[in-house]
């Protein structure tokens, strides 16, 4: 197989993905082996790739394809979520963007444009995923609203009903007034606003003006009024009471007077209850039990009446009065106006408060009373918390194990309906003379709508609620249902697959999705739904900030693997992504794993471009290197298995990275080289390519598009092989080292390594030519084992022992044992000896302005331990240097 001179990414992607799904390695069915499983986190069915897909996407390829090549039965299920809010918005911006109102339209008629939308867009992102390298098992493609993931659905809101579980009533919700619909509470994102509290005059019913009392502030009243707080004044209108505390003496003298509401005039009776903040605003605190939940609240406490002046898109209804149509944004100004020209308006101040805003949307939620339909949680959540708190499931990183304890202990019953029509539809079917019936089918709610003696009843008679439900009412039954373990809960892949082995996921989706999913598990299954969860970072740009469409910081994914292939943007993506941890991500991250892969290729051009001669005899310098790199190569393995156990996956990465660039291109491939025009011995070049090998094989799971190239290349294979399927490497057998070379592996080498170093810069200070020999003096102790290792990285010609200096020679310490380079005549004696003077200069003044600061008792006695450590280490240094220098100098005179 020919080796291109260059790597092009495009000549070599889709080739090797076609040959993978040509030879059906991504798919899987149940067999003898150890299975593993990963569920991809379906993205929305209408969704392009972003970022955040990128990240997580190659971080569950990388899982898969590891447990793949370790001869487990491999598979992740691909699929999409139906996403209700964000398509139905999207179809409905379609058809008004043709001249089609969404209440024109019939529900079956809305639903063939959602289709037909989703049919069109439907499935781009995991086509765009295949580009990444994903090796999902395509045959398996799952939907949400398909057939069987629809049952499913249905079946367990019927089990969860009749079970006592799910119920329907009147709760205050949050509305999102865009999408018209209600929202869970995790769907509600809070964020601190920098807003306004106005104080309102209410006026007390004939109540004449009290007379001042002595040394009292009396804040709570001015002349017949009562002055009350609030961020929302245009929710004045659906106030029915005023609450103060019953500990309040400052507010005591007003317990069952009555007030009269600003604007409307409706007279309001002012009740007593602790729940009030004596020191918030005046203590007086306005009761919109239709408009806050608190309010409502105290409203069921007192029966007080509960008046919604919204309508559902956010406008005022016929109890805003004058007001009626306007958006309730607007109100706000407009009613602060008229409070202000009416004199009620005492003041106004800045204020900063947390406001709920639509996770979907981005709109500010309105709470709101609502007939919905919901889940009862305490009961069910028990077993998931004992599961994640226990280690059962087990997070990576674990910081978020409190996060999870804390919502699970605090959890509120779920809204489950939503006021959509593109979703799974309740099945619940209402009567005509009241009440109602839930079943899977309308033919089945018949049935049981007969059975309680509505014997006149005829079919088309049931009318089926018209909501549907939460999207995450579907994906939270997703590790069970894509194996269609509902609705055939013994059939073979449940009970094969079942439970999954990892789950990567974002952490803002903890609560929606990962908690909900380990609930359903033990209901449905009796156990967990998967292993270990792997939470990413979020990634971010330069600056920090979040990646979005709307801030125009989000590079295209598509783009980014045109320029720098997929290997070079996953590798990019993975080298700065710890578990839980942001990802601060700069394209110069991509443009390095690019030129990771042309280092790949350009060392595997190198060692092929080689000829191996049969007869030739292994040099010792290549028999030491050869030795030193299995023994760093087995060290590596087994730091990438380490990793790997401990979801460390950017530090395995890291590892085979600096194992490759540092260790096998710029040593090992340089002791091992042979001359221009000159054969390699075979044992060195079987060698070579073994390691080749090896190291193919562990990046692959990181690069697999590269690797696959080379190993193919590297030597003849057969069709139908890849290194996909191959297991990856293993450390050696420790019995394969020689005992005379064991201190390879250890700081012995890494000294050899240091002391080219200084060879290699002398030749550089001094211009000399790499292919002029040198000779090195040695004064102190030194492993002799490695020399041929010095001469042939250093082009040494003698390595000679001295006891005393010699005149002309440039001399280096590495721990306590000092070396030399005889120069002689090689160098401008005057030059160099000029050159060494200024640097002396140099040193003496830095040393002064050390000894300065450490002669100053203030600084001493001031500054950080740290600090003043850091400068007596810089006297040391400097102090070394200018003895060395001197040396130096002395040896040109």
């Amino acid at each position: 197989m020919e080796i291109a001179s260059k790597y092009d990414p495009s000549q070599v992607e889709d080739k090797w993905y076609q040959y993978w799904l040509k030879h059906g390695f991504f798919k899987s069915r149940p067999d003898h082996r150890e299975p593993y499983t990963i569920v991809i986190p379906p993205p929305n069915v209408t969704g392009v790739l972003h970022m955040g897909h990128m990240l997580n996407n190659t971080i569950q390829d990388m899982l898969v394809r590891r447990a793949r090549m370790m001869g487990k039965n491999a598979l992740w299920v691909p699929g999409t979520d139906h996403a209700s809010i964000a398509t139905e918005a999207k179809v409905v911006a379609k058809l008004a963007a043709e001249g089609i109102r969404k209440d024109d339209l019939t529900r079956e008629k809305f639903l063939e444009h959602a289709w037909e939308w989703t049919h069109k867009h439907g499935g781009i992102i995991l086509e765009q995923l295949k580009k990444l390298g994903a090796s999902c098992d395509w045959d398996r493609t799952c939907f949400t609203m398909d057939e069987a993931r629809s049952k499913s659905v249905i079946k367990v809101f019927c089990d969860l009903y009749e079970k006592g579980l799910i119920y329907r009533g009147i709760r205050m919700v949050n509305w999102d007034p865009k999408a018209l619909t209600a929202l869970s509470d995790e769907e509600v994102i809070y964020r601190e606003q920098q807003g306004k509290l106005y104080y309102i005059r209410y006026r007390v019913e004939a109540s004449p003006q009290p007379p001042p009392i002595e040394g009292e502030k009396n804040k709570g009243r001015l002349g017949e009024a009562v002055i009350i707080a609030t961020t929302r004044p245009e929710t004045i209108l659906g106030d029915t009471a005023v609450c103060i505390n019953p500990n309040d003496p400052k507010n005591a003298h007003l317990i069952d007077k009555k007030v009269i509401v600003p604007i409307c005039n409706r007279v309001v009776p002012i009740i007593a209850d602790e729940y009030v903040d004596i020191e918030f605003g005046t203590g007086c605190l306005k009761v919109t039990p239709a408009h806050d939940v608190n309010d409502y609240m105290l409203g069921e406490k007192y029966n007080l009446e509960s008046i919604d002046i919204f309508n559902a898109d956010g406008t005022l209804n016929h109890h805003g009065l004058h007001y009626e149509g306007k958006d309730r944004l607007e109100v706000r100004d407009l009613i602060v106006n008229e409070l202000k020209e009416a004199g009620l308006l005492e003041k106004v101040e800045d204020y900063t408060n947390k406001v709920g805003f639509s996770e979907r949307t981005d709109v500010p939620i309105e709470p709101k009373l609502s007939m919905q339909w919901f889940l009862k949680m305490e009961e069910l959540t028990k077993p998931a918390l004992d599961a994640v708190m226990d280690d059962t499931i087990r997070f990576y990183p674990t910081k978020f194990k409190n996060m999870y304890r804390h919502w699970m202990e605090n959890v509120k019953d779920w809204c489950i309906s939503r006021q959509l029509w593109w979703g799974h539809r309740i099945p619940a079917y209402y009567l005509p003379g009241g009440g109602y019936v839930v079943a899977e089918t309308k033919e089945e709610a018949f049935q049981k709508a007969l059975s309680m003696n509505n014997s006149q009843l005829s079919i088309d008679d049931l009318r089926q609620d018209e909501d549907c439900l939460d999207t995450w009412f579907s994906s939270w039954l997703w590790p069970i249902s894509v194996f269609d373990g509902i609705n055939f809960p013994d059939n073979e892949d449940i009970k094969y697959y079942y439970p999954t082995n990892d789950l990567v996921t974002a952490p803002e989706i903890i609560f929606f999705w990962v908690a909900r999913m380990i609930i359903s598990g033990y209901e449905y299954r009796g156990e967990a739904c998967f292993h270990n969860v792997y939470f990413t970072g979020i990634v971010r740009d330069k600056l920090g900030r979040k990646m979005s469409k709307s801030l125009g910081n989000s590079p295209d994914p598509i783009e980014l693997m045109n320029k720098y292939g997929a290997d070079g943007v996953r590798m990019g993506m993975l080298l700065t992504s710890p578990a839980g941890n942001d990802l601060p991500f700069d394209e110069a991250l991509c443009e390095q794993g690019r030129n990771f892969n042309n280092k790949i290729w350009n060392a595997f051009r190198l060692v092929k471009g080689w000829e191996a001669d049969m007869v030739i005899s292994q040099p010792e310098s290549s028999a030491i290197a050869v030795q030193w790199f299995r023994s760093r190569l087995s060290k590596t393995i087994a730091e990438v298995d380490d990793c790997f156990a401990k979801y460390r996956l950017n530090d395995a990465l890291m590892a085979v990275y600096k194992l490759f660039w540092d260790e096998f291109s710029s040593w090992y491939l340089e002791l091992v080289k042979p001359g221009y025009a000159q054969p390699v011995d075979a044992l060195t070049y079987r060698a070579t390519l073994d390691f080749f090998d090896a190291l193919l094989r562990l990046l692959h799971p990181f690069m697999p598009f590269i690797t696959e190239e080379l190993w193919q290349a590297l030597s003849p294979r057969k069709e139908g092989e890849s290194i996909m399927i191959t297991a990856p490497p293993s450390p050696p057998d420790r019995g394969d080292e020689l005992p005379s070379f064991g201190g390879v592996e250890g700081g012995s080498f890494e000294t050899v390594k240091e002391l080219v170093g200084h060879i290699r810069t002398i030749r550089m200070q001094k211009n000399l030519p790499n292919k002029d020999e040198l000779t090195l003096l040695v004064a102190g102790q030194h492993d002799g084992r490695f020399d041929a290792v010095i001469r042939k990285m250093g082009n040494i010609g003698e390595i000679r022992r001295v006891s005393d200096k010699v005149a002309g020679a440039v001399s280096f310490l590495i721990h306590t044992t000092e070396y030399a380079i005889p120069l002689g005549d090689i160098v401008d004696v005057a030059a160099e000896k000029a050159k060494i003077e200024a640097e002396i200069r140099y040193l003496e003044g830095f040393l002064a302005s050390v000894m300065h600061k450490l002669g100053n008792a203030k600084f001493i006695a001031n500054a950080k331990p740290e600090v003043v450590e850091n400068e007596r280490k810089k006297k040391e240094d400097a102090e070394n240097k200018l003895r060395m220098l001197h040396e130096n100098l002395r040896a040109c005179l």
